[in-house]
């Protein structure tokens, strides 16, 4: 485990290889943060962009860019992915879906992949009832099998609702709000973990496009004040799509992160987008990312070529960063695959330092926790 008490560090510019260890390190739990502040632009920003961080509000964000910088975010929004149901025997399952699939041949459009919580796995074939079944006014989701393979980690289901609904309107009337492990709710019944709170401030004021199980935790922060003065500073806005997946919680196993095999998430980036980050370059402006997922999303065109699709792109230290240029991120999980990502980023040394930092002055921790500005590292870490 990484010693965060400590300033100990390996050489600035000494070649290393990482191993899973090196992005462990010790929390306090009540760091980690159960509810978002009482403004979202009243979160605290740690402003790590030089050697010596500096504390202050996210509201101050604006006055740290500059005119002709270009900002990103990932308009997807979070879906109720999580519903509950049982088996034909009456043992208990939940559902967390993670895709909806496309109408396709032999799939009318009530396909979806799923991770499946339950003591004994059905067969292939069975149907197990949902939100109480159709009879119910639920629905019925009928086992397909595994996905993407024969021994893939998700489920294969097809949805069938009293009405024919679509997944999504099944989702949105069955379904709850999908919050990561580590926010606790007091449930007021067995089926209703999430809170009214939630429903608003785990998506952010510029989601468009459902299909998320999980929040762009960075861009929580911005409110229409933060977004004004933005405009009012010649910052121009783009937007790209990633649906964050379940993976985005799971934590890397493999000391040797060569081996580790990387969660795939589908992404798009728009025409007008593209267009954007081409005057961007043009003026000399600079690419900030909102979010890790941002990042993903803009390296895997980088890397591809392809403006839509899937990836699976693993960011550790040594990738060569091809187009962004400052990173706006909240704080991440020990042994991470997003720990690794803003160490390539900024520098492995520069970002224990900073951690070290934000848990010395309290800051609040993960998905309703605080963010931080960060500038790639021109060298390597």
């Amino acid at each position: 485990m990484t010693d965060l008490s400590s300033g100990a560090a390996s050489a600035p510019h000494a070649p290393r290889v990482f191993t899973l260890s090196d992005f462990d390190f010790s929390l306090p739990p009540e760091l980690i943060a159960q509810h978002p502040a009482p403004e979202r632009s009243a979160s605290r920003l740690l402003d790590g962009r030089a050697m010596q961080p500096v504390d202050r509000i996210f509201r101050e964000l604006p006055g740290l860019l500059r005119e002709g910088d270009l900002l990103v975010f990932n308009d997807t929004r979070v879906v109720k992915a999580r519903i509950f149901g049982e088996k034909a025997s009456g043992g208990k399952l939940e559902l967390l879906i993670e895709r909806v699939l496309p109408a396709e041949a032999g799939n009318p459009g009530n396909e979806v992949v799923a991770h499946m919580k339950v003591s004994k796995k059905p067969l292939p074939g069975s149907v197990v009832h949902m939100a109480g079944g159709r009879q119910a006014g639920g629905f019925d989701a009928q086992l397909l099998g595994r996905w993407p393979t024969e021994d893939g980690p998700l489920f294969r289901f097809a949805l069938h609702g009293p009405a024919g609904e679509s997944p999504w309107e099944l989702m949105d009337r069955h379904g709850h709000l999908p919050l990561p492990p580590y926010i606790e709710r007091q449930q007021n019944s067995d089926h209703d973990p999430d809170e009214a709170e939630d429903s608003q401030r785990y998506q952010t004021v510029f989601a468009r496009n459902p299909g998320a199980v999980a929040a762009p935790t960075a861009a929580l922060h911005f409110d229409e004040g933060v977004l004004a003065d933005l405009a009012a500073r010649g910052i121009e806005r783009a937007s790209v799509t990633l649906h964050v997946g379940a993976g985005t919680f799971q934590p890397c196993k493999t000391e040797n992160l060569a081996e580790h095999q990387m969660h795939s998430e589908w992404y798009e980036i728009p025409l007008a987008t593209l267009a954007a980050l081409e005057r961007c370059r043009q003026r000399g402006g600079r690419v900030v990312a909102v979010g890790t997922t941002t990042v993903r999303t803009l390296e895997s065109w980088a890397k591809t070529g392809q403006a839509s699709g899937d990836t699976n792109i693993f960011i550790t230290p040594g990738f060569a960063f091809q187009v962004v240029d400052v990173l706006i991120t909240n704080f991440h999980l020990p042994k991470s695959t997003l720990m690794m990502l803003v160490s390539a980023f900024a520098g492995y040394a520069h970002i224990m330092g900073l951690y070290r930092h934000a848990i010395a002055q309290q800051y609040r921790f993960f998905s309703y926790g605080d963010a931080m500005l960060l500038e790639r590292a021109r060298s390597t870490p």
